[in-house]
């Protein structure tokens, strides 16, 4: 059975087709059906625990076709009541498992809990269910969520990741981790110093953008022990992966070198590309080797049989060379000398490589990359040879844009979330037609789907939602799923949850209006006279959910999916009402009122944030204290420990040394929102009252050079934070509800 992704590829010319074909072969797990089987059973374990015995998880890959090699299951029952999960890979028999879990027993998995109260006896299968994926690629991460989220985790908690995974289908993920002690042996073979290497490297919470050569120098160096407990970590995540049939995408040399390169070789060509993310050339304008030069396909080779001989390979490489960053020249000749040139320095030690991509720079810098620049970029690696990620697909699809990317496959991915934010998001109505939209496009070179959050731990509705869409071959009906899912996540249907999921779906989670950011509220920014508050919602249908799940927590409080859900949405509530304080403070300015900034300024620092702080403080998902502690628990000294704790608090806040992408990834966690937002919001309370009594304008900059004394201070003040929750969070959510909601919905409908 040929999947629907790939009889669309039938229509594409002949030599790319055959083209096509033989780049599948090459992805398919190499490990055997027996070990595959072995692993889904170890998950199902994992999961169930004493249920386990209850399913027999097998894999098979001839399920999958001698051709088309898309992920299959089947699902039967057994006369003995249990029941049977056969998966082409150990992938689709975890996913058969958590499809039969999710569709007839009720239950739920997520980051931020489980409901998996399976009735005795099983439900019986009335007959042979068989489930094939229309596409044989189901895409997980972003170079960026290696940072985001991923940065301070332990085996513990990848080993939960990648069940996860597994359980929501994926089969192509990144595996990055541990990458830069590979690079120091590189760099050292090659006659640098440990010295400028060091001066070279940055801090663990901004690894991400150095390895797409955004930058460097910053918040580092990184300890030697970091690199070794990074390279024992990357072997555990690939040894799991690849038991279970997955991809494992390592990465691949861009051509970006140290400054300290241009030392040893002063007579290569090298050139230095410009800025980025408002850092100056301390610390960005990367060195990007010419690709004529030999030096380009030798540090290519080496890096690559040095990271094959540690790690093994499963013949898929990442590399973005131009992520962000404008191309020194726009000439078609240059660029596509650039891309042959990464890709023939993956192929000379392995000539089964494929260059996985992110599609994100075409969208970056529309008026550079023309059709001519973009056909010339993709076609200088032959075709079939090249996946690209479709990144942001969910709000700006760059496949139709590109006539398909001119011939190479790709995968159409949900982007959902910028840095991690943890205000309710989605776009559920785009991401249940686009998938469908973009296998039908003329001459479509789709081959799967895909997830690429900045951050994660955040809105499980709709990575929930996402992941099984990646299975069906038309659109789901909204309704009747986000009723389904409520039901399944709280483990019983309460009439008063349902109606605050059907709101929730129908205003915050499903954004049309791709120009308004994820998470643009003034609570979260520096304050100023000139922030946003618009909104792609109806705030009442917010407010309304809010009272809903208010009325459901006497049936629903023992549930921790529900607690987290009742935190969240209101967390949301005291978000908006923060923004109604925001346009309430800038009218009492503008109209010169003292009486009025002193009034709403007690009511924003001594109530709003204190009770918002309260309610996140209380629940384990929103505490400031957990990630730097997290941090700091991977140090082997207090010095490594100190520098790890820097890292996780510049990274939340000023980003870089001046601010340079301040509050890029905002979280409203207990802890910040006391120790950082608050504080910022009442020195400018006070800055808006003291002009007001001066008789002078409020100006910006002068403003900005005070908080930044308190943002730096959030950072280097060592104030300790509690990493566990604090307080009853349904006592305290009420007394928010009791305090608030009333005056917001009387606001909202006057």
């Amino acid at each position: 059975m040929v999947s629907l992704g790939l009889l669309a590829l039938i229509l594409i010319p002949s030599g790319f087709a055959e083209v096509h074909f033989s780049t599948l072969t090459h992805l398919w797990p190499a490990v055997s059906d027996e070990v595959q089987t072995e692993a889904a059973q170890e998950l199902c374990r994992r999961l169930l625990g004493p249920r386990a015995g209850d399913f027999v998880l097998t894999v098979n890959r001839r399920l999958a076709g001698a051709e088309a090699q898309a992920q299959t299951f089947e699902l039967s029952s057994l006369p003995d009541g249990r029941v049977w999960v056969v998966g082409s890979t150990g992938v689709a028999a975890a996913s058969g498992l958590y499809w039969y879990l999710r569709a007839f027993c009720g239950c739920h998995v997520s980051w931020s809990g489980r409901q998996l109260s399976l009735p005795t006896p099983l439900p019986r299968l009335p007959r042979l269910l068989k489930i094939t994926a229309p596409d044989r690629l189901r895409y997980y991460q972003n170079v960026c969520t290696y940072s985001y989220s991923f940065v301070w985790w332990n085996w513990e908690r990848w080993e939960k990741e990648i069940d996860w995974m597994a359980l929501s289908g994926i089969n192509l993920a990144l595996a990055f981790t541990g990458q830069e002690a590979i690079w120091q042996r590189v760099y050292l073979s090659l006659g640098l110093t440990q010295a400028e290497i060091n001066n070279f490297s940055v801090g663990p919470a901004f690894l991400a953008w150095a390895r797409m050569g955004n930058m460097h120098s910053w918040a580092g160096p990184l300890p030697n022990s970091w690199n070794k407990n990074q390279l024992n970590l990357q072997h555990q995540i690939l040894q799991r992966m690849r038991s279970l049939g997955m991809l494992p995408v390592l990465p691949a040399f861009a051509g970006f070198v140290p400054a300290a390169f241009t030392r040893l070789f002063p007579k290569e060509n090298v050139t230095r590309l410009g800025n980025w993310g408002h850092l100056n050339c301390s610390y960005s304008c990367s060195y990007l080797l010419d690709s004529a030069s030999p030096f380009f396909q030798q540090i290519g080779k080496m890096f690559l049989l040095e990271l094959i001989k540690e790690f093994g390979t499963n013949h898929i490489y990442s590399a973005d060379t131009f992520n962000e960053m404008i191309p020194s020249s726009s000439d078609p000749k240059y660029l596509s000398s650039v891309s042959n040139a990464v890709f023939k320095a993956m192929t000379q030690v392995d000539h089964s490589a494929i260059w996985l991509m992110q599609g994100w720079l075409f969208l970056t810098a529309p008026s550079f990359w023309r059709p001519t620049q973009v056909k010339a970029l993709l076609h200088g690696v032959p075709l079939g040879r090249m996946i690209i990620l479709d990144l942001f697909a969910d709000g700006k699809p760059a496949y139709s844009l590109t006539e398909s990317f001119y011939g190479q496959p790709f995968i159409w991915c949900m982007l959902h979330n910028f840095g991690g934010n943890t205000g309710m998001y989605g776009t559920v109505e785009t991401i249940n037609r686009g998938p469908f939209e973009a296998r039908a496009f003329p001459n479509s070179t789709m081959v799967g789907t895909g997830i690429t959050p900045e951050g994660i731990e955040q809105n499980d509705v709709v990575y929930e939602l996402m992941n099984e869409i990646g299975w069906c071959k038309e659109p789901l009906n909204l309704t009747k799923w986000v009723m389904s899912y409520a039901q399944r996540r709280y483990g019983k249907k309460n009439d008063a949850a349902v109606a605050a999921w059907l709101l929730l779906f129908r205003s915050v989670y499903n954004n049309t209006f791709y120009s308004q950011g994820h998470n643009r509220s003034p609570l979260v920014h520096k304050p100023s006279l000139k922030l946003h508050t618009t909104l792609w919602y109806n705030k009442s249908d917010v407010y309304e959910a809010w009272n809903q799940m208010q009325m459901a927590v006497s049936e629903l409080n023992s549930s921790e999916t529900f607690r987290y859900d009742l935190v969240d949405v209101t967390r949301q509530s005291v978000q908006l009402l923060a923004s109604e304080f925001y346009e309430d403070l800038k009218k009492a300015f503008l109209q010169y009122s003292i009486v009025g900034l002193q009034t709403l300024g007690n009511a924003l620092i001594h109530n709003l944030l204190p009770d918002l702080d309260d309610l996140l403080s209380s629940d384990r998902h929103f505490l400031l204290g957990h990630w730097l502690e997290t941090a700091r628990s991977l140090a082997a000294t207090e010095k490594e420990a100190n520098l790890y704790e820097f890292n996780a608090r510049s990274q939340i806040t000023l980003w870089g040394p001046n601010g340079n992408l301040l509050d890029y990834a905002n979280k409203q966690w207990g802890g910040l929102v006391n120790g950082y937002y608050a504080p910022r919001w009442e020195l400018f309370i006070s800055s808006l009252i003291g002009c007001l009594e001066m008789r002078i304008p409020f100006i910006q900059a002068h403003f900005d050079q005070m908080v930044f004394k308190v943002e730096q201070n959030f950072i280097i003040n060592k104030v300790k934070y509690p990493d566990k929750p604090v307080g009853n969070t349904i006592e305290i959510a009420k007394k928010i509800f009791l305090k608030y909601y009333s005056k917001a919905m009387k606001r909202n409908n006057s």
